[in-house]
C-alpha cells in the first residue's frame, strides 16, 4: 500500500487536536479524502467507501508529526557511525575508537558527553590507541570535535595539546566529514525519511550547516517525496541566498511538487552546554571568567535578521544561554523579524513572556533535558534562570516547536513528547517535574504549527495523519516513547504501514 493515496480511512478514533469538534468525541469515525485534504468526517458507517480505503481497525488518529530541527545529512550518516553515547571516559572513548574498524581510511565517533568525564581529552591519549588512522571524535552536542594526529595531518590542521576544536572550527570539521558524494548522501537522506514516516512523521526543518538549496533541488528531481521539508540557510550563504531571490515558504526551485519549501536564516549565536560555551549570566563552575561565548555579536545579530526579514527570509536563532537567549529576545524586538529561537535551554524569568508577546515561536527539544540534567545540575547549579522551561513558556502563551536537533537526539517524536510530558526515562525521578507539560499541548507542539497553531484533524485540513495502536493521551512514560505508528499518510498517500 505504501505510495497509494488513499481516498477513505474507516474506523479510527481521534485522539489529537480537532477532536473536541467531533460530534461523539472517542467514538470510531470515518474521514474522506480528497486533493490531499480531509474532506469530511463522520461517525463510521455512515459514509461510502470508495477509492483506496485505510483501515483504521479502531486505531487512533493523530495530526502528521513534524521535528523542528534536524540536521538531516549528519543524522543519516551517523547510522553507520561509532556510537559513543556509552563512554564514560576520555579513556574510555578513545579505547573505542582504537578498536572500532575504519571505513574509507577514517573511524568517526559520535555522540560522546564529556561534560562529566574526571579526565580529559588528550591529542596523546586518542593517539595512543588510534595509531596513523585519522580519527574522529564529534560531540554528542556537535560544538566540539576531537581528532588524532593523523586527523590533524589530513586537514592541514595544527594540533591543540588537547586535540579538540571548538565552535567554528569542529562545524567545519563536521562539515568536511559529512561531504560525501552526492548518491552516498541522498540515498542515507532517502533511509532517514523511511524511517522517520515509520515514527509518524510528515515534515522536518533541515538545518544542516551547508548550503542546502542545491541537494534539495537534486534530491526532489530525483523523486523524493517522502517528507514535508523547510530547509534553512546560513549567514555565510545569506548573500547568496538573495541573490538568488530565496524566500521562507517557496517551493524549491525546479521541483513537481511543493512538498520542500526554504525554510530560515539560521544563526548561531552561543556555544553549547556540554562544550561550556553557552553563554551565560553566570560563570561556570571551576572555570573563573568563563560565562561561555556570544559567537555573533548583538549587533551582528540585528544586521543578519534585518537583512534576512528585508528579503523574505524567516530566522531561526540558536540560543542556549540565559544571556544569548535575552540578547536574541532584543533582535527580534528590534528587527520585527519573524522566527524562532532554537533550543532556549536557559531563560531568565524575566524574559520567559517575551516569547509570546514578541511572537517568537521556542523550538524546543524535549531530549535534551534527559541528556543534560546532570550536566545541567552540576554546571549550571549557580545559574539563576530557568533550565529548560517548557511549562512556563507555555503557560506564557508561547509557541513551542518541538524538535529532536538530532543527531545531538534521535528523530523521534513520541520520546520527545515522553520527555516533556513525563520529565523522566530510565526508571528515574522526574527531573524539574514543575516543567512538565500535559500531552495534549506536546501533540500540538509535534505538529507543523506547534502548540498554540496545531495541525488539526477537520475538514478542509491537510490529511498529513498517523494511526497508531494506543490513544497517546492515555500512555504512559514508556508506553508513549515506544508507541507503534501503524501508517503514514502524507497529504493522503501511504509513506508507512505496519
Amino acid at each position: 500500500m505504501i505510495g497509494e493515496t488513499a481516498a477513505f480511512v474507516r474506523a479510527v478514533r481521534v485522539s489529537g487536536p480537532g477532536r473536541e469538534f467531533l460530534p461523539t468525541p472517542g467514538e470510531p469515525v470515518d474521514l474522506v479524502l480528497a486533493d490531499g485534504r480531509i474532506l469530511d468526517i463522520a461517525p463510521t458507517g455512515n459514509l461510502r467507501p470508495r477509492g483506496v480505503v485505510v483501515d483504521g481497525d479502531g486505531g487512533w488518529l493523530v495530526p502528521g508529526l513534524w521535528d523542528h530541527h534536524v540536521h538531516v545529512v549528519q543524522w543519516a550518516l551517523s547510522v553507520g557511525r561509532i556510537p559513543l553515547g556509552s563512554a564514560t571516559s576520555a579513556r574510555e572513548a578513545a579505547a573505542i575508537m582504537g578498536a572500532a574498524p575504519f571505513v574509507d581510511g577514517l573511524r568517526i565517533g559520535v555522540g560522546f558527553r564529556d561534560g562529566l568525564w574526571a579526565d580529559e581529552p588528550s591529542l596523546d591519549l586518542l593517539d595512543a590507541t588510534t595509531g596513523d588512522v585519522p580519527t574522529y571524535l564529534v560531540n554528542a552536542d556537535v560544538h566540539s570535535v576531537w581528532l588524532n594526529s593523523a586527523a590533524f595531518r589530513r586537514e592541514g590542521i595544527e594540533p591543540p595539546a588537547s586535540g579538540v576544536l571548538r565552535e567554528e572550527d569542529a562545524f567545519e570539521i563536521s562539515r568536511r566529514i559529512n561531504a560525501v558524494e552526492p548518491e552516498i548522501a541522498d540515498r542515507a537522506v532517502d533511509r532517514m525519511a523511511r524511517a522517520a514516516a515509520a515514527r509518524g512523521v510528515v515534515g522536518l526543518v533541515d538545518l544542516d550547516m551547508t548550503w542546502n538549496d542545491e541537494p534539495w533541488q537534486r534530491r526532489v528531481a530525483r523523486g523524493f517525496d517522502a517528507l514535508r521539508v523547510s530547509y534553512g540557510t546560513y549567514p555565510q550563504h545569506l548573500d547568496r541566498a538573495i541573490a538568488e531571490g530565496l524566500r521562507t515558504g517557496d517551493p524549491v526551485r525546479g521541483a513537481s511538487h511543493d512538498l520542500v519549501r526554504v525554510g530560515p536564516l539560521k544563526a548561531i549565536t552561543d556555544g553549547s552546554l556540554g562544550t561550556r560555551t553557552a553563554a551565560c549570566a553566570h560563570p561556570y563552575p571551576d572555570d573563573v571568567g568563563n560565562h561561555g561565548l556570544l559567537t555573533i555579536t548583538p549587533d551582528e545579530l540585528e544586521q543578519l535578521m534585518t537583512r534576512a526579514t528585508a528579503a523574505g527570509l524567516e530566522c531561526a536563532i540558536h540560543a542556549i544561554g540565559d544571556v544569548a537567549n535575552a540578547h536574541a529576545l532584543d533582535a527580534y524586538a528590534r528587527t520585527g523579524a519573524v522566527g524562532t529561537i532554537e533550543h532556549a535551554q536557559l531563560v531568565a524569568h524575566a524574559d520567559i513572556p517575551r516569547f509570546a508577546r514578541l511572537g517568537v515561536a521556542a523550538s524546543v527539544q524535549p531530549e535534551h533535558a534527559l541528556d543534560d540534567r546532570d550536566m545541567t545540575d552540576a554546571m549550571w547549579a549557580e545559574q539563576s534562570s530557568q533550565p529548560y522551561p517548557l511549562r512556563a513558556l507555555a503557560d506564557s502563551g508561547a509557541n513551542l516547536r518541538f524538535g529532536s536537533d538530532a543527531p545531538v537526539a534521535p528523530l523521534d517524536p513520541w520520546a520527545a513528547m515522553a520527555s516533556a510530558v513525563f520529565r523522566t526515562r530510565d526508571g528515574r525521578d522526574a527531573w524539574q517535574p514543575h516543567q512538565r507539560i500535559d500531552i495534549d499541548t506536546a501533540i500540538a507542539a509535534s505538529t507543523s504549527g506547534g502548540s498554540t497553531a496545531p495541525a488539526e484533524i477537520a475538514p478542509g485540513a491537510l490529511a498529513d495523519l498517523v494511526i497508531v495502536d494506543a490513544d497517546p493521551r492515555t500512555a504512559d512514560e514508556r508506553a508513549l516513547r515506544a508507541m507503534p505508528v501503524r501508517t503514514t499518510l502524507l497529504a493522503g498517500r501511504v509513506t508507512h504501514t505496519s
